[in-house]
């Protein structure tokens, strides 16, 4: 006997099907076509970057090679990596630690109100100057601090592993208690590994965030040798201004429009290189959200 199901749950016709696949050929193409461009401008010479197209008659590496010998994007890529990894390890230690604290509202006093003033921040903000003026009288100006300690902690990411932890059996943790642990060891031992696949989500959030951060660098940091990469970003490319190069003789010199461009890819690559490893996250800790046990 034939079980009738709503429109949504049968199999669609091949005509159907190969509509949508034709649909997401179609979006895939826009969405990569404007990377594959600056990818080819990045290693064409200059008569290829004249008359455009996806695949230069010459390819030539001498665009990268000319900036990282230059020396200033190269040390902003460093500046930017060290601080997108201090700074999302730090925020994964406070944002873990204050949202498991935070699940104790009932056993200990003065949760209840940390969370509504995690929460009133989500709604207001002190403003642009007196947020300078904070950074300012704590000394913090035209130092990497400034960059990590203004987004120590997302109260949006702080509600999520909060809510993620608020589901994790009781059961689990009584049972840890009634064998002689204590929180810490409750924390180390049954809440973190029940929670790798939100951590790791929050943890990119985290690192794209920092990586791409531009307004604090370029309202706290004066110092052209503490620049990260996206200010560099928006000099040499937003701007236009020239790139200092170490003269090579026995060297072609690479075309404005490729030297842009190659700043561009090495400012978008070390975040394509991260996610990939962790896009199997996202699907797992949004199911494991669903799970109730």
């Amino acid at each position: 006997m034939a079980v009738d199901r709503p429109v949504w749950m049968g199999r669609p016709s091949p005509a159907v099907r190969g509509a949508k696949g034709l649909v997401v050929a179609v979006i895939g193409i826009v969405m990569l076509y404007p990377f594959l461009n600056v990818i080819a401008t990045s290693l064409a010479q200059d008569a290829d970057v004249r008359h455009g197209g996806l695949v230069p008659h010459v390819w030539s590496l001498e665009a990268y090679r000319s900036i990282l010998q230059g020396g200033i994007v190269g040390r902003a890529l460093l500046v930017s990596a060290g601080v997108t990894l201090t700074g999302t390890v730090l925020s994964m230690i406070c944002t873990s630690t204050m949202a498991y604290g935070l699940t104790r509202t009932r056993d200990l006093p003065g949760m209840r109100f940390v969370l509504y003033l995690a929460l009133f921040t989500m709604l207001f903000s002190a403003g642009l100057i007196p947020n300078f003026l904070l950074i300012k009288n704590l000394g913090l100006l035209n130092s990497y601090a400034a960059l990590v300690v203004p987004g120590l902690v997302s109260a949006f990411n702080l509600v999520v592993l909060r809510n993620f932890y608020l589901q994790i059996p009781r059961e689990l943790i009584e049972a840890a208690r009634i064998d002689g642990c204590n929180d810490r060891q409750i924390y180390t031992s049954i809440v973190l590994p029940l929670s790798k696949a939100v951590h790791a989500v929050l943890a990119l959030f985290y690192a794209v965030g920092y990586w791409n951060a531009f307004f604090n660098a370029l309202l706290y940091i004066s110092d052209a040798d503490k620049w990260p990469i996206q200010l560099v970003l928006n000099l040499y490319v937003v701007q236009g201004s020239p790139i200092p190069q170490v003269d090579n003789p026995n060297s072609v010199v690479p075309t404005p429009q490729s030297i842009q461009m190659a700043v561009v890819v090495l400012a978008l690559l070390p975040i394509l290189l991260v996610y990939p490893f962790l896009q199997k996250y996202f699907t797992k800790g949004v199911l494991t959200g669903a799970i109730k046990g």
